[in-house]
């Protein structure tokens, strides 16, 4: 009914909108904010349906022109065509995705559901159009007669790809079977997902006496006692959630075994059972996912993902994955023995379970290298970390960040920054840091606008928004971040500096749209800088007294830096290994996903005090956000970023400016103008070796 009710007044809005599109619906205006950023204030949800139609509308048109083109095909009148169509539908979706995520309602819900199967049908719609298809092939079959410069070339065989990979060879008699699939599980990822965040916002731990929270930070307490002022019930009390800045604390500190248990319970289990179950959406999804790879003529869905990414086949996948896994297991074991003596020293009668680990690891860390962690803390306010970046990436790609508090505004805990380089403004910046139940957990970057030129040649800046979920600050100190989180927030900027620094003509090829397996370089890269002593001293600084964090402590990290890496990495490349057995299956099965899961970790190896760094269940990643037989990606990529950073610390200087200018002309200008390994070798001047992971991650 509920649905039923939006439809009706979502309709009205739309014969509305007909009628007053310049008057009343943003997106049919011509937008007068500066740099022409989205008008958030003016965007109300009765917009959003209205302008997908009317985007979607646009774009038929300009495909069936196209199509309809008497004139023999060229690259400019196909080609740059197809690339330049559908301008308001790349924005109003580009709006709506990422608000979704990050400022999500029931509102916004229906509206993607409503949308989602639509949207399905109209990808499918061009990519299906057997004229503009016969268009494309017969530019694409005498491409070398074009006199293409490199760049067109790129786009011509990445449309043809995306024809062929968007079912366009696939036998007539079965593209509506394939139609169906698509929206499908267009439907279910959005299912998941909104599953898996009513599920982490639904469930708070509750701590009326303080006793029971020996041994946690300072900062954790006063973040929880704050969340419970919230709500009339719970004044007064301790409030945890399965946020990562609120649960994180409390399973490395809190003495208490049952508050942990209870916590790391309420983590594990999200979405198995109940109205918000993921299990049956899971097995859907990878046989559908199956069903559409065998429509391509592959045996499983990784085969037909990877064939597109520079690992190529789920073989070189997992021998890569296995060279880390065996040093890894073999460490973890080795932690595990640690952590179960100081145990049985401490006179428990318990066995080392999951819900310990990260207790034991801090206090053998503690024990071990004399790290406090809320000492460790206390040197990285917001604030420092976010300049200690910006300082790397101005060291780097001589890049400066100024904030704009009068652009709009999306949410008001959100920063606005003007990118420029020699003056001139090349991006613009949102920071979204604190958690809200509105917003996905984790931390992302994206595009509310991505880079390219105009058909007049005219440069569009790209406008990119990193989306962190930190820890909030308290009445008594600044947000103040875990290393982890450190690290977290350097990730999401090496992302950010692909998207910012990227310089390519065409949309489609700017920026992160790159191959899976090539995306997290620039990322992962990134985060090297945030451990460098060099660099620790130009942003560590002690909230309180603004003391530079001092060398002893740096010496200690640098001596733990190795530690813990058994669980690290295990963790990691279990889920790496799950994703891959779901989407390496060649038969239709009813999955018995806990099952599948548990045989999975047994066949592996993984010792049971350790799990999967995602289950299934909660498993974002490979079900709603496009990391499906690409998790391993992270992996892949490490093994570039160590190679790459190797570059910088063999002349001897972090900063030294050709290497980085290397990086950034031949990987963060680029995109995805050139196949990713030949812009690695030409940065690199060889092929990436995986002895500076291993040595980094002491697995050697």
């Amino acid at each position: 009914m509920k649905k039923t009710l939006l439809i009706m007044t979502i309709a009205a809005a739309m014969f509305v909108g007909c009628c007053k599109k310049e008057s009343q619906n943003p997106f049919f205006q011509t937008w007068t904010t500066p740099y022409g950023i989205p008008p958030f204030e003016q965007i109300k949800y009765e917009h959003y349906l209205p302008a997908f139609e009317e985007g979607m509308k646009q774009q038929k048109a300009e495909v069936d022109a196209i199509c309809n083109n008497p004139e023999e095909p060229t690259f400019q009148n196909t080609c740059e065509a197809l690339e330049y169509s559908g301008a308001l539908l790349y924005t109003v979706s580009s709006v709506f995705s990422n608000l979704e995520s990050a400022c999500n309602s029931p509102e916004m819900e229906e509206i993607a559901e409503t949308v989602a199967p639509i949207l399905s049908a109209h990808s499918d719609d061009i990519r299906l159009n057997k004229k503009l298809f016969e268009r494309v092939k017969i530019l694409y079959d005498k491409k070398e007669e074009l006199n293409l410069d490199p760049v067109e070339m790129r786009l011509l065989e990445e449309q043809y790809k995306g024809f062929v990979r968007g079912g366009a060879l696939i036998p007539e008699e079965q593209q509506p079977r394939f139609r169906e699939i698509n929206e499908r599980l267009s439907l279910l990822s959005i299912k998941f997902a909104n599953n898996v965040l009513k599920a982490s916002n639904g469930y708070k731990l509750v701590v009326e006496d303080k006793a029971r929270l020996e041994g946690m930070p300072e900062n954790a307490l006063a973040s929880a006692l704050e969340l419970g002022e919230k709500e009339e019930a719970t004044k007064g009390k301790y409030v945890f959630t399965i946020q990562l800045p609120s649960y994180e604390p409390l399973l490395q500190f809190c003495k208490d075994r049952e508050l942990r248990k209870e916590m790391w319970t309420a983590y594990s289990t999200r979405c198995i059972s109940d109205s918000l179950s993921n299990l049956e959406v899971i097995n859907e999804m990878v046989n559908l996912r199956m069903e559409r790879a065998k429509m391509f003529g592959f045996d499983s869905h990784a085969a037909f993902v990877l064939d597109d990414c520079m690992a190529k086949t789920p073989e070189a996948v997992n021998n890569l994955l296995m060279q880390v896994w065996k040093p890894a297991i073999k460490k973890a074991k080795e932690e595990a023995a640690e952590y179960q003596k100081m145990i049985d020293a401490e006179g428990a009668n318990f066995k080392l379970e999951p819900c310990d680990w990260r207790y034991y690891t801090e206090k053998l860390r503690k024990e071990k290298y004399d790290i406090n962690e809320e000492e460790v803390r206390a040197y990285f306010p917001l604030e420092n970390v976010k300049k200690g970046i910006f300082d790397v990436s101005e060291k780097l790609y001589d890049i400066t960040f100024q904030i704009n508090p009068d652009l709009p505004k999306y949410d008001a805990d959100n920063e606005v920054f003007e990118v420029k380089r020699g003056g001139e403004v090349i991006a613009i910046l949102y920071i979204d840091y604190f958690p809200r139940e509105s917003k996905g957990s984790g931390a992302w970057m994206t595009n509310f606008r991505e880079q390219w030129y105009d058909k007049e040649g005219k440069k569009v800046i790209p406008i990119v928004s990193l989306v962190l979920n930190s820890a909030k600050p308290t009445a008594d100190a600044p947000a103040l971040l875990s290393f982890d989180q450190v690290e977290t927030f350097f990730h999401e900027f090496g992302h950010g500096l692909h998207g910012m620094l990227t310089n390519c003509k065409y949309r489609s090829l700017s920026g992160t749209n790159v191959t899976r397996d090539f995306v997290e370089l620039p990322s992962q890269v990134m985060e090297n800088w945030a451990s460098e002593p060099e660099v620790l001293r130009m942003y560590a600084k002690h909230y309180k007294t603004g003391e530079v964090i001092p060398d002893e402590l740096i010496a200690k990290l640098e001596a733990s830096a190795t530690y813990g890496q058994g669980f690290i990495n295990t963790e990691l490349l279990a889920a790496s290994f799950l994703d891959m057995d779901y989407y390496t299956l060649t038969t239709p099965a009813k999955i018995d996903v806990q099952a599948f899961e548990e045989n999975a970790m047994k066949n592996l190896g993984l010792i049971p005090e350790i799990i999967s760094r995602y289950k299934s269940p909660y498993f974002k990643h490979i079900f709603t956000t496009g990391y499906d037989a690409g998790y391993y990606s992270y992996t892949w990529a490490a093994v570039l970023d160590a190679d790459a950073f190797e570059a910088f610390k063999e002349t001897g200087n972090i900063f030294d400016k050709a290497t980085a200018d290397r990086f950034r002309t031949f990987v963060l200008e680029k995109g995805n103008t050139q196949d990713p390994m030949d812009l690695y070798v030409s940065f690199r001047g060889k092929k990436p070796d995986i002895k500076p992971l291993l040595r980094n991650r002491g697995l050697l």
